[in-house]
């Protein structure tokens, strides 16, 4: 017979096994408590998209369909077309503002300087005519002096006005200013001494001949030489071709008419109004530029060929008369006592540079006659001409009496004399001027003929391009528009 074992009861009929007890939760190991003491490494954040990113995605799934590919067509066409009228806009300002100074600055002020250059000259050319007088010195005389003085100054106000405040001119007209009165002052003890006999008036006329010669003309001819190359500078602006706006303009075009094609082809439709009024815009724009710009290139080269080069040729041949006049004049009031050596030949110092002067005075001549373009032009030079041939035939005549010791006779030959039947070479001098000045006034109205007709030519182009791109380029948009609306 079996028994239990000892110690233990038998269990209740119908009991199962015991249930074991419930353990606790127990904290989980600190990464310190755990072997090798790490934690398990997180996963990385995934990283943020940048918003050019999700744009670049979206565009990509936009191209897969034909209404994305679209929409990105008419916004491609519609900034080129923009840009190319941005573009010819710029460009053409640019260069319309530089013809427009050309054309009411640059021109005008260079001429003023050499206003400012003769009325100087001149009228120490008076002012020496007049000390050769003694003191019978005419009305005639003074009134040109004072008639020069106060043209001389009323330029250095309006080139003042004109010019900028830091500029080498403004410093240049600044001088100018300072010494123009000094100048009359000595001007002036010349002649109150000369009417009195005494001949340290020659003294004060060299002394202020010297201030003009060495100090007041090299500055006048240094505002002139610098308005002309500001002159030059705004001919260099105005002339170039707008390539940026015509490479643009035919990038448009040829970007339109491919739209166009490939319109064609997956709809079989011969024309797409917004397209074709685009393409008319652009092409309007860029023919307009074209011919415009072409135009308005040809009459500026023109200004400058046959008005400029005449101008600027004309003033210096009128310079190199007033300066030969003046040295004329002075020849007789020094009498010799300045002299000059050349290549072991002394010469009388002013008598040396008449004849320099006289021989630029020439050379100018035969270039303004080479320029002139029509017989307006050439007379005018042709007379000028003549008188300086028979200038030289009097200045010689003079220099000879002169040189014999026939002083009064070498004055008459010069100035002139109310007893004298001898015709003077003042009477050249003056011919020379007023023939200068004649071709001066035809040459002007011939640059402002064609740098008008260049202004004109640009005129509107700007603001024509800006109005007709916009127009394009809405034409574009609704063109492609038009596509779209047909897969809604």
């Amino acid at each position: 017979m079996t028994r239990p074992p000892k110690g233990s009861a038998a269990s209740p009929p119908g009991a199962g096994m015991p249930t074991l007890p419930a353990v606790p939760p127990q904290p989980r190991p600190s990464p310190q408590q755990r072997p090798g003491g790490l934690a398990p490494a997180a996963p990385p954040p995934s990283p943020r998209r940048t918003a050019f990113a999700e744009g670049v995605d979206r565009l990509r799934a936009a191209a897969v369909t034909e209404p994305g590919r679209l929409r990105i067509i008419g916004a491609l066409l519609a900034a080129l077309v923009l840009a190319f009228g941005a573009v010819t806009a710029w460009q053409m300002h640019d260069r319309s503002a530089a013809a427009d100074d050309v054309l009411h600055r640059s021109q005008p002020l260079t001429s003023e300087a050499a206003d400012i250059y003769r009325s100087l000259a001149d009228a120490n050319t008076a002012a020496s005519s007049g000390f050769l007088a003694g003191g019978q010195e005419t009305k005639a005389s003074r009134d040109r002096y004072e008639k020069d003085i106060r043209a001389a100054a009323e330029g250095l106000v309006q080139a003042a006005a004109n010019s900028d405040a830091a500029s080498s001119s403004a410093a240049t007209i600044t001088e100018l200013n300072r010494l123009l009165p000094e100048y009359k002052g000595l001007i002036e003890r010349a002649r109150t001494y000369n009417r009195q006999g005494f001949p340290v008036g020659g003294a004060y006329l060299r002394h202020a001949n010297a201030m003009m010669q060495e100090q007041m003309l090299p500055r006048a001819e240094d505002l002139y030489t610098t308005e002309n190359q500001r002159l030059r500078a705004d001919y260099a602006d105005a002339e170039p071709y707008p390539w940026a706006a015509l490479a643009l303009g035919l990038l448009a075009l040829a970007a339109l008419a491919w739209a166009q094609r490939r319109d064609y082809r997956r709809t079989h439709r011969v024309l797409n109004q917004g397209l074709v009024a685009a393409t008319a815009a652009t092409t309007t724009v860029l023919l307009w530029l074209v011919v415009g710009h072409s135009v308005a290139r040809s009459n500026l080269t023109d200004s400058y060929d046959h008005g400029v080069r005449s101008l600027n040729v004309l003033h210096d041949a009128r310079i190199a008369s007033l300066k030969a006049r003046g040295d004329e004049n002075l020849t007789l009031v020094a009498r010799g006592a300045e002299t000059t050596t050349v290549d072991g030949t002394t010469y009388d110092t002013y008598d040396f540079s008449h004849g320099k002067n006289m021989d630029t005075l020439r050379k100018a001549l035969a270039e303004a006659a080479r320029l002139a373009d029509d017989e307006a032009g050439e007379r005018p030079v042709t007379a000028a001409n003549d008188d300086m041939t028979e200038w030289k035939k009097r200045h010689a005549s003079a220099r000879e009496q002169d040189e014999n010791g026939n002083y009064q006779q070498a004055l008459d030959l010069v100035i002139g004399s109310a007893d004298s039947t001898v015709e003077p070479t003042v009477e050249c001098f003056d011919g020379v001027d007023a023939a200068l000045a004649t071709a001066l006034a035809h040459e002007g109205r011939e640059f402002e003929q064609a740098a008008g007709d260049g202004l004109d030519a640009m005129g509107y182009l700007p603001q024509g391009a800006g109005v007709l791109a916009g127009l394009g380029a809405a034409g574009a948009l609704l063109g492609i528009g038009r596509r779209l609306s047909e897969y809604r």
